[in-house]
């Protein structure tokens, strides 16, 4: 054999036996485990999108934004997915290393309930009752607060947990009101346990409004920037993936929640349409910092200046 083809062969059998590039792993919280928007990182998952771009993912699911976004101001996560916006803005004016890298919803599926049996008609009907939301800071916290303001109640809100804890808290009356998101709760609705009495879209901080996000601690995004951009891009393309007509679509995440297929073809088509989960903008903002100071969640609207340092949006 010729020393140049020699080479080029040695060559070629060193690099087929050279074990494969290490993939890069991105810790997450993620807020609330079995809701569509937030099952991204797990559908992508199983369709080997996030394995495509070399990326392992390594998943703690939480009992709401307000947990969501805690492990990420502490480092031990790299995301956290659907943080509260306004949470998210509170953690950075407290000089909290945090920055937003993406939407996670903009408009909310949530819903209000109460037990068949419950005098409660409405949200005009609660005074003096308990709102259940999911953890402080939280989304659902606002959205609470939000209702409260919006219809002049005198209601308490109360932190439930996450929607399993909150439906026991509800069926056994420690609480008025609970909250969910499908496909959590549609059985008991259709078996007649339980009736909606509101909707978070009721609320004038929710249309149009981007109220979760997703969050990123600030160290992590400097020093590992191109990762937390790769993991964004495979992020979209797993939406992308979950408004397809592939049904693995469907049957991967009727086992993730638990559901039928049927049910989970239902949960995507009627409650959450892609435009919710677009990533790129963070809408109304003008508004929902407008809302968060009359909360005092945050003292002020932020500058332009520290919105630019906190939005960190990849292209």
């Amino acid at each position: 054999m010729k020393p140049i083809k020699w080479l080029a062969y040695a060559a070629a059998i060193a690099f087929s036996a050279a074990p494969a590039l290490a993939q890069d792993k991105v810790a997450l919280t993620i807020g609330q485990r079995g809701f569509w928007d937030t099952a991204v990182a797990h559908l992508g998952s199983e369709a080997g999108i996030f394995k495509k771009h070399n990326l392992e993912l390594d998943i703690t699911y939480t009992a709401g934004s307000g947990e969501t976004l805690q492990p990420v101001v502490a480092g031990r996560v790299d995301i956290g997915i659907a943080a509260g916006t306004l949470g998210t803005m509170s953690q950075f004016l407290r000089g909290a290393p945090v920055r937003i890298v993406g939407a996670e919803a903009t408009g909310a599926a949530d819903y209000w309930y109460v037990k068949a049996s419950s005098p409660i008609k409405s949200l005009k009907d609660t005074d003096g009752k308990t709102l259940g939301f999911s953890t402080v800071g939280s989304s659902t916290n606002s959205i609470v607060l939000a209702f409260i303001k919006e219809f002049n109640l005198k209601a308490k809100p109360l932190s439930t947990g996450n929607p399993a804890a909150t439906l026991t808290a509800v069926m056994t009356d420690q609480v008025d009101v609970g909250w969910a998101a499908p496909p959590l709760g549609l059985q008991q609705i259709e078996e007649g346990q339980i009736r909606v009495i509101a909707r978070a879209t009721d609320a004038t901080i929710v249309r149009g409004q981007t109220i979760r996000v997703i969050a990123a601690n600030a160290q992590s995004l400097e020093k590992r920037k191109p990762v937390i951009e790769r993991f964004m891009r495979a992020y979209r393309e797993a939406i992308d993936y979950m408004y397809s007509d592939n049904p693995k679509v469907f049957s991967d995440y009727a086992k993730f929640a638990n559901i039928s297929e049927a049910r989970a073809k239902r949960v995507r088509e009627e409650f959450f349409p892609k435009a919710l989960m677009q990533t790129t903008e963070i809408k109304g903002l003008d508004t929902l910092m407008a809302e968060g100071v009359g909360f005092k969640q945050i003292p002020a609207p932020l500058t332009k200046e520290q919105l630019s340092e906190l939005l960190q949006i990849p292209k």
